[in-house]
């Protein structure tokens, strides 16, 4: 039987982090998980090591990331802090080049416009409105977008999310390269969709959009 790879979480306690290690196990992967308050988290098994700390410390990060194969990075804060979006990602992304990781998965909000995007008005629309309320949130997401568009020595994938949901059963996940294709997305069905993206290829070197 072929043995499940490691993979770390950054942001293992937020509202979509959680599920994403509670599938990762149930898909039989070991995962170690960063938090700042352990406490926080509902799942916990032999599956998981959990490391307290912050990932803006260097060596908290670096044991993160070892042994490793995968990393993804669901690291959230609140709005109205400073965002540091696109500095910990490039923190990641050095520190996977040190240890040789190849595997990165990303998420990110739906109302980032990138180049060959095609929304559709209503999507303008929003995008427009959260960039006017949240512009250095946005513009930091902007920066955190082009560092990954430069990088090719790292299998990565950006996910576009829409309005998240909590919600208890899950439903379909559909997925579109050019415009968001829904309003909202449940925080279990993005999990389901980024656990089925860690051995998927389909998606590297890509910005999808992801609802229900």
């Amino acid at each position: 039987m072929k043995k499940r790879a490691q993979i770390a979480v950054i942001g293992g306690t937020g509202k979509v982090g959680q599920h994403i290690a509670d599938q990762a196990m149930q898909h039989g992967y070991h995962v170690r998980v960063l938090v700042r308050d352990p406490q926080k988290l509902r799942y916990q098994n032999s599956k998981m090591e959990v490391l307290q700390g912050s990932v803006e410390n260097d060596d908290i990060l670096k044991a993160l990331l070892q042994d490793c194969q995968t990393v993804v990075n669901a690291f959230g804060q609140p709005p109205k802090d400073s965002p540091l979006y696109s500095h910990v990602t490039k923190k990641v992304l050095d520190v996977m080049n040190e240890l040789q990781i190849t595997r990165y998965i990303g998420v990110t909000g739906a109302s980032l416009t990138l180049k060959n995007d095609k929304k559709s008005l209503i999507n303008r629309t929003g995008s427009k409105l959260f960039k006017a309320v949240y512009a250095d949130m946005l513009e930091d997401k902007q920066r955190e977008a082009d560092l990954l568009l430069r990088c090719r020595d790292v299998n990565w994938t950006l996910i576009r999310l829409p309005f998240v949901k909590e919600r208890v059963n899950t439903a379909d996940v559909k997925v579109d390269i050019e415009n968001t294709p829904g309003l909202t997305i449940g925080n279990k069905d993005i999990a389901r969709f980024i656990i089925s993206q860690i051995e998927g290829k389909q998606y590297i070197h890509q910005t999808p959009f992801i609802a229900n």
